[in-house]
Parts: structure tokens; sequence; C-alpha cells
């Protein structure tokens, strides 16, 4: 479909006025002193911005597209989304605090970083980092074909979306490089906000437009389109894979980067309590977001490519200055996230690859720079697969969560089990990555998602495993250790620059 001018017009100066606060955000030196400031901001963010941020990392553009798609296609199979965000947050509630309480008393800012110290092994730190790096491209490409969707159902016509897209994610990189945590947190106060307005402007007005009503359009759905409303019993998306799949995609959820990123920005254990409360109200916006697909469903043409079903939606629904709003909505669910992630990737690589595998003696101030120049790495490497392997995004993003809940049980287990050991952790993890690639890549899921099969594989490996080294790691003991199981483990209000 044609462009709209002005649709265009105002989402690139909304985004481009986004990307000039971002750099405003790090205007202050401090923001780049170190590794700790430029990527958890010196853990010194409160419940509210720990809660926009995190919001602004996990309710992404790949969730509003991918929802309404997977809706638009498959019905109430995108529901999964729901149960499994409430799932992960009442999880989170129990592990976080104590998770964030280990990394700020030993100023840790990765997930690797405390599976290193916990567990005395720089070979598993690596290993988490070499997964959570790779698991995360998909997911960084993804942000990227979202708002090069955005800029096509904008631009048509007016633009070469693909050189728009390479500078719109250059300059995510730039003031990434330049603000560090501050960027995208301050500026995913506008996209929550744009967020919250914007959606529930449209699953108010969206139904009204086509319907009449909500109710007309519920009515219309359960009579002409009844399978939408019920979950299959049967097939490789039937009700076990539903389970599942909102069980391992929770498990997952925080062992992701640039979520653990967000947590450790957090100034106290308590503000990630208040956090695991209060995030499921995003679901609010979830849930009516879901019903757009079904719209979607009723009212595009049978040839609408699913993935361009919100974006067409919004397209024939309203006038210039709502699609501009609208896009430049989901082009920020697109770039800020992005941010987030090519930190968390960052950060990984820099701290657990080149530091514990390739120069231990780095100086503080070299590896901060590593750290930083590393962002244009990540989004490089994004944008290359991306413009490469269109395709593949969302087969590998799936796989991505399959992939990263098999750290769940080096990280959130090991936080209440004494006496798991490093040897058992390391090999369950390899076992599991390796049944979940074989799953897969063979296509025998059996219909339960391919994750499960390799977490269970995993914990069942660990458990075989640990009794034959639990009596070296009763006898071993370090300084996590000791915080952990032996010692006060106060949670500290606030953190100190490294």
């Amino acid at each position: 479909m044609q462009g709209n001018l002005t649709a265009l017009s105002i989402t690139c100066c909304i985004i481009l006025a986004v990307v000039f606060i971002g750099f405003l955000a790090g205007r202050d030196k401090s923001s780049r002193s170190s590794v700790e400031e430029w990527s958890v901001g010196g853990r010194r963010f409160g419940s509210i911005l720990v809660w926009l941020l995190v919001g602004a990392d996990l309710y992404t553009a790949y969730t509003f597209l991918g929802l309404t798609s997977t809706a638009y296609q498959g019905g109430s199979t995108a529901f999964f989304a729901i149960p499994y965000s409430v799932i992960a947050f009442f999880i989170s509630y129990f592990f976080l605090p104590k998770l964030w309480s280990v990394a700020n008393k030993h100023r840790l800012t990765t997930l690797a970083d405390y599976a290193r110290e916990r567990f005395s092994s720089k070979f598993l730190s690596s290993l988490i980092a070499i997964v959570g790096v790779l698991m995360l491209i998909p997911y960084i490409c993804l942000q990227l074909s979202g708002i090069q969707d955005t800029l096509t159902a904008a631009g048509t016509g007016y633009i070469n979306v693909k050189v728009v897209v390479i500078i719109s994610f250059l300059l995510v990189g730039l003031y990434t490089f330049f603000s560090g945590i501050k960027g995208p947190t301050y500026t995913a106060i506008i996209k929550d906000i744009l967020v919250w307005v914007i959606m529930l402007f449209m699953v108010v007005s969206l139904p009204i437009i086509h319907f009449g009503d909500w109710g007309t359009m519920i009515n219309k759905i359960s009579q002409e389109a009844p399978e939408m409303l019920t979950l299959p019993t049967e097939g490789p998306k039937g009700i076990p894979w539903f389970i599942t799949a909102s069980l391992v995609s929770a498990l997952a959820l925080f062992m992701w980067a640039h979520a653990a990123t967000g947590v450790f920005t957090a100034k106290s254990a308590d503000s990630l309590r208040k956090n695991a409360i209060f995030l499921p109200l995003y679901n609010i916006v979830l849930i009516l977001v879901i019903f757009l697909g079904f719209v979607a469903a009723l009212v595009l043409p049978e040839d609408t490519n699913p993935k361009f079903a919100l974006l067409n939606l919004i397209q024939i629904s309203y006038g210039g200055v709502g699609q501009g709003l609208a896009y430049s909505t989901i082009a920020l669910a697109s770039l800020i996230p992005c941010s987030i992630m090519a930190i968390g990737a960052s950060n990984l690589f820099a701290n657990n690859i080149y530091r514990d595998l390739i120069k231990p003696d780095v100086t503080p101030k070299t590896l901060t720079l590593v750290t930083r120049s590393m962002v244009f790495v990540v989004i490089g490497l994004a944008l290359l697969f991306g413009l490469l392997f269109p395709q593949a995004l969302v087969s590998l993003q799936l796989l991505g969560v399959s992939g990263m809940v098999q750290i769940f049980p080096a990280i959130v287990i090991s936080l209440f089990w004494r006496n798991q050991t490093k040897e058992a952790t390391v090999v369950g993890l390899l076992v599991g990555l390796i049944v979940t690639f074989t799953v897969y890549s063979t296509g025998t899921s059996f219909g339960i998602y391919e994750g499960f099969w390799g977490l269970s594989a995993n914990v069942v490996t660990m458990v075989i495993i640990n009794p034959f080294f639990v009596k070296k790691a009763k006898r071993s003991r370090n300084d996590v250790v000791n915080t952990l199981f032996y010692g006060t483990n106060k949670e500290e209000g606030s953190s100190k620059s490294a």
C-alpha cells in the first residue's frame, strides 16, 4: 500500500526527537565513566524508572506486531503471552531481589558474572555469555524488522526504507555508546506513555470504526470465525504446546541479557518486588492488542501479509496524523529495546568473553571502552543478519527462548541450592542446548514447546551428575557462596560506583 507523507513526517520527527533526548541523557560524563555506570546506571534507579525500563525492553514492537500477526493467523494461541508474563513476574518476586543483592554486593553487571563468582568458573561464565549473545542477535534483528515494516507502511513511495532503517539504528548505536543505559531509560518514558495512550486509543477506536462497538465485533467473530476464540485441541500448537510454551517463556524471560540489565539498575531489592507486582499491568494492553489481530482478520483482505496485519489495519482506519502517532509508537518500541539489548549483549561480550577469556589483565578504562564499542558490532551484526535473512528471524527468536531458558538452573536454582556443583551445571546446560537444537532441527517436539524438552533434560542431567561432585562443592567456599548461604546478605539500599 502507498505510504502517507504526513504519517511519515510525524514518525520521523518523533523518532529524531527521542534520539536527541537519548543523547541529552548522557551529557554527564559520569554516565560513561565505568562499565557499571554505563551498563546499569550505577544501580541508582528507583521503582518507577525500573518499571519503565523493564517494560520498555520486554514489551517491544515485536510484542505488538507479533501478537497481532499470531492472532490474525492462529487466533487464541496468541494468548499464551498473557499467562507466561504473569508467571514470570510472579516467580521474579522471589528470586530477583536475592540475585540483585548478590550482584549489588559483589559489583556484578551480568548473569554470567554471577555464574562465574557463584561457581568459581570462567568457563561457565563464558558459556552463558556466548549463549546470551548468540540468542540475542536474532531478537535485535526482530526490532530491526519491526521498524523496517513500520517505515515500509509509512514511507512506501517516498523513501528508501532500508537506508532509513540503517541510519536509524546507527543513531541508536551512537546514543547508546554515548549515554549508556541512561539513554534508553529516559527515552523509555516517552515510549511507554505513547504505548499506553496510543495503544489504548486504538483498541477502543478500531472496533468502533469497523463494527460500531466491541460487542458487535465479538459477536461477528463468534459467528464467522469461532475457532479464533478457542484453543486447538490437536495439532502442533494445541493445549500441551500452549502450557509448555507459557512455562518455558516465563522461566526464560529474566534470563535475557537485556532483562537482567534492567534488573541490575535498581537501587534496592524492594524496587524489584514492586516491579513484579506492577509489571502485569502491561498485560491490559497486551490482551486488547491481541483482539486487534481478530479485527484485522475480519476487515483486511485475505492475501494480507500477517506481519503487516496491525500496520495495514492502522493504514485503512486513520488519517495521516493518527497513522503517524501509531507508527512512531511502534517504531520507538523497536529502537529503544534495541538499545537495551545492545547494552546487554555488549556487556556480556566485554566482561565475560573478552576479559575472562582473552585479556584478564585489561584495565577498567579499556574494558569500559571495549564494552561501549561493542554496541556497534552487535547492532551491525543484527543489521547484516536481518537484511540478509529476514525470513529466519521469528523462528530463530522462538528458538532463542528455548535456548535462554537453559541457563535458568545455573542462575536461579543456584541461588537456593547450596550443593549445586559446577560440573553438573555445565553438563546439564550443554545437554539442554543439544536436546533443544536436536528437537528443533528434527521437528520431533510431539506438540510440546522445544525448550521444555531441553530444560527437562538439563535438570535431570544435573540432578543425576551432581552427587558425584557434591563433596568437592561442600568443601569449596567463595564470597558469593558465603553471601548466599552463610552471610547476612543485607539488601543495600543504594550502591557505589565501581
